[in-house]
């Protein structure tokens, strides 16, 4: 079995700060580039930037500043917020780095002998901040200016000599890729809309533009540079060192298993991507998902409305593993979703401070009063301590499908009610009762308790790292070796060995009112 696993965040266009949709797909991608790791899986988790076009050339130019000094600057925040979010990228590719001007020539090079790139005029409506080109039919007029109807960026018209990419040529094509491939484009509505916009037939695609300079050139003409998107979306490859096919690194990873993106940039994923690598003989990723936008407040976040949640502030204020499991939590891997700062404080409370957390606090400080601050070795489960294990246990593989089908909201709903039992368990059975009378069942019940916080400390592992792996070291289980075999695993424990001290995982929220 192929036990390679490669998954990318988009990279994301650093004309400003971070925002909490960076945050988001970040996460996301981090979650499941974990689990695979808790798998098994040798996994390859990509992210970074996308540096050239228009918007950024004016950017460093009201700035006064070097485009590649700019973008050096801007590219370092991004790089920062990996740490913020703690996330596990084994790369971080720029779109300025030398290795990626390699792919991206290499890919144009590619189109230019299959036949699917020829020189023309451009004329239509353009959106210097989408960068993206748009029909007549996508744009409408709104106090006087040209916006588009998705984004509600401002269009301008355009005319300029342009390369063009065959892609009326290719409708077919991808319906094909599509019907072969069921899960290429993920959630299903997103593939419905991406089947109807092609079945209406596609538009040859301007892939260079002569109006600025800020991009990768186009090989043998150089007063053209390459469409920002032609070279992003190369991003995926360049990190693999493609053009070099028989470099490890693209042999064991291409192509790639997930490309996690933010549903406004969905067609450049699903239609323009495939096509591309299509007509360069190259096999396109096996999945795309598209995930919804997150809203505050039920509104899309923007400048003008001034309710943009700064993932760094709510990190400073709250913690890193409780903005990603809110995250997670919270919002329907796939629709928008809305978040709003009550929710946030009411999920820690409930779900972390007084129900996880609350878990593990209880059950070490009563070990440490009880049994010399060891989990006591126990073999005589009765049923009650069986079902709470097994309830767990036999639904592992249910639950690595719900991760692997990026049913995330479900698998997390299912682990958070184990905790829910647990807490129940521990309370039903009274350990601080039968302590009396019968110290050995009490030793059954704290071993069975420890196990399930172990079990359910490993699933939630990639969701809240930093917590879980606070209660794992407590437990003296190695963290080097933190796998999903564990969870079947009933000799973890060093029973010789006190526990480690642990302060609290999750400090409840006090209400502002």
């Amino acid at each position: 079995m192929d036990k390679n696993f490669y998954i990318t965040t988009p990279i994301y266009y650093p004309s400003g700060n971070p925002h909490m949709g960076h945050a988001y797909s970040s996460i996301i991608a981090d979650i499941f580039a974990r689990f695979k790791r808790l798998e098994g899986y040798n996994v390859l988790f990509l992210t970074g930037t996308d540096e050239h076009g228009l918007k950024i050339q004016r950017e460093a130019e009201k700035n006064k500043k070097d485009p590649k000094l700019f973008c050096d600057e801007l590219s370092k925040k991004f790089k920062d917020l990996t740490k913020i979010l703690n996330l596990t990228n084994d790369d971080f590719i720029r779109t300025t780095e030398k290795r990626h001007y390699k792919s991206v020539e290499e890919i144009w090079n590619r189109l230019v002998e299959s036949g699917d790139i020829y020189l023309d005029k451009y004329t239509g409506w353009y959106s210097v901040s989408d960068e993206a080109y748009y029909d007549e039919d996508e744009i409408e007029e709104v106090n006087g200016k040209k916006i588009s109807k998705t984004s509600g960026s401002t269009v301008d018209w355009v005319e300029e000599e342009s390369y063009f990419f065959k892609l009326s040529s290719w409708s077919e094509k991808l319906l094909k890729y599509y019907k072969d491939n069921k899960d290429f484009i993920l959630p299903l509505s997103r593939k419905n809309e991406v089947v109807n916009f092609v079945k209406k037939g596609l538009k040859d695609l301007s892939v260079s533009r002569t109006s600025f300079s800020w991009g990768v050139p186009v090989p043998k003409n150089k007063k053209h540079v390459i469409y920002v998107w032609l070279d992003a979306l190369t991003n995926y490859i360049s990190a693999l060192n493609f053009p070099n096919i028989k470099d490890e690194n693209y042999k064991r990873f291409w192509p790639a298993n997930i490309h996690i993106i933010g549903k406004d940039i969905l067609r450049f994923h699903a239609i323009y991507w495939p096509a591309f690598l299509l007509a360069a003989k190259l096999p396109p990723p096996k999945k795309v998902f598209g995930h919804g936008w997150i809203l505050s407040d039920d509104r899309k976040m923007s400048k003008s409305l001034g309710n943009i949640l700064d993932p760094i502030e709510i990190v400073k204020s709250y913690g890193i593993d409780q903005l990603r499991y809110y995250l997670v939590k919270e919002v329907s891997l796939g629709n928008d979703g809305s978040i709003s700062m009550d929710n946030l404080k009411n999920c820690i409370n409930n779900d972390l401070a007084n129900n996880y957390g609350n878990l593990c606090q209880r059950v070490f400080s009563f070990i440490k009063k009880n049994c010399s601050n060891k989990i006591p070795n126990a073999k005589n489960f009765n049923d009650l301590d069986n079902r709470l294990l097994n309830q767990l246990k036999n639904n592992i593989p249910n639950l690595i499908k719900l991760m692997n089908n990026q049913n995330l909201n479900e698998f997390i709903k299912l682990v958070v009610s184990y905790s829910f039992d647990g807490n129940k368990y521990f309370n039903d059975m009274e350990p601080w009762t039968v302590k009396k009378d019968d110290p050995e069942r009490m030793k059954v019940i704290l071993f069975t308790i420890c196990e399930q916080i172990k079990n359910i400390s490993i699933l939630l592992n990639s969701i809240i790292p930093k917590a879980t792996e606070r209660v794992l070291e407590t437990m003296n289980v190695k963290q080097k070796n933190i796998s999903i075999n564990q969870i079947n695993n009933l000799e973890c424990f060093d029973h010789d060995k006190e526990l480690k001290e642990l302060d609290i995982l999750f400090n409840k929220i006090e209400n502002d009112n």
